[in-house]
């Protein structure tokens, strides 16, 4: 009797793109929630006229700008479970590295002016304290799981299925360098920069200000790099949502800035830069979705 041959065996090939780890799902889920409950909690403390933060402040604008940002991006960062690629997720993720370092590496280097150091009320210690403790632990998280993400096995290059239209990429170029450019040298130089800053602020909330423009611009250039806005999808929902956060913190305590100066305006266009690049990209991503379903069915 003749041998019956193994049937073949089924090939499957890969998907494309490298596959969002959980680890960095779970991430990005922690952060959020620690986002909404920090974040809006420093907001709203700063509505109200007080101070809140793990380092004194001369104004409330300065940590109620920190709560917006924590409070805008919150949404976006719950949505990034739902992502199944890291070339989908990136452009959110990595600004979000330079949040945590960044805000980590300045308390540290600010020790000594932080209320753990050198006292104050009790709830002012105990909040710089957490502040130290879940900045330091989330970083240590970001490392093991961006670097774990990084080693996964990628899958073929995924096509860019819907690239940024031509007219959007100077204004983006702008905007990006315009928000990298700025919080550099906050970050770097906060003695000069500081003085540009069109309300009271100290070196410590400089930094912190710079740490977060810094990632606006890493986000938005990244976004440019990209040059795909569905690879881009979950950044598109945190910038208009900072962008209102910063404008309803801003609104509130007007009477503080000098809307005279030039930094005033030039921030005002930056915010509304955010707004818009963010706002158009959804409007683009569903005209795209909608001009595709209407292809599949005609």
């Amino acid at each position: 009797m003749a041998e019956s041959a193994d049937p073949p065996r089924a090939t499957f090939a890969p998907e494309p793109g490298r596959p969002l780890s959980a680890g960095v799902a779970i991430l990005a889920t922690a952060v959020a929630v620690i986002n909404l409950l920090v974040g809006g909690t420093l907001t709203a403390v700063a509505l109200t006229g007080h101070v809140l933060g793990a380092w004194p402040s001369p104004d409330p604008l300065s940590p109620g700008l920190i709560g917006a940002g924590m409070l805008g991006t919150a949404p976006a960062l719950f949505g990034l479970g739902r992502t199944r690629t890291w070339e989908q997720a990136r452009t959110l993720v990595l600004p979000l590295v330079v949040v945590l370092a960044g805000l980590f590496a300045v308390s540290l280097l600010n020790a000594g002016r932080l209320y753990l150091a050198r006292g104050g009320p009790i709830v002012s210690v105990l909040f710089s304290l957490g502040w130290l403790f879940v900045l330091g632990l989330l970083c240590v998280g970001a490392a093991v799981c961006v670097t774990g993400q990084l080693l996964r096995r990628s899958g073929p290059q995924i096509p860019r299925t819907a690239p940024l239209p031509g007219w959007s990429k100077p204004p983006l170029a702008v905007l990006g360098s315009s928000w990298l450019g700025i919080g550099t040298g906050l970050l770097f130089r906060p003695g000069f920069w500081a003085d540009f800053v069109p309300w009271h602020t100290n070196r410590v909330d400089a930094q912190a200000l710079g740490v977060w423009a810094l990632a606006l611009g890493v986000g938005v250039l990244g976004a440019l790099a990209e040059d795909d806005l569905d690879r881009t999808r979950p950044a598109l929902l945190s910038l208009p949502g900072t962008a209102l956060a910063m404008t309803v913190v801003l609104a509130a305590r007007a009477p503080h800035v000098d809307w005279s100066s030039g930094p005033a305006l030039g921030l005002v266009v930056m915010v509304a830069g955010l707004l818009t690049a963010g706002a158009s990209g959804r409007l683009l991503l569903k005209g795209g979705a909608a001009g595709g379903a209407m292809r599949s069915t005609g």
